[in-house]
């Protein structure tokens, strides 16, 4: 599955928002949303998917935890 990120269009607007204030507040630069969109885009792109697997393995590992917790109270006969 090679499946895009999807943003909602507010938090898509949230997230341009951000990028244009960090922009402003970090490099004194004033970006406009077509330049804070690409630049989103170029983010989503590169770094969306390797954050999602991570997020996937956390997720994994967290589980596997709570399962072996499980194995922990089982009752022997």
């Amino acid at each position: 599955m090679n499946k895009r990120i999807e943003l909602s269009k507010d938090k898509k607007d949230y997230m341009i928002g951000a990028i244009k204030e960090y922009f402003i507040n970090e490099r004194e630069e004033d970006l406009g949303d077509l330049a804070a969109a690409l630049i989103l885009d170029f983010f989503m792109e590169k770094l969306g998917p390797e954050i999602y697997n991570q997020a996937i393995q956390d997720a994994y590992m967290f589980v596997n935890e709570k399962i072996q917790d499980l194995f922990e109270i089982e009752k022997h006969y």
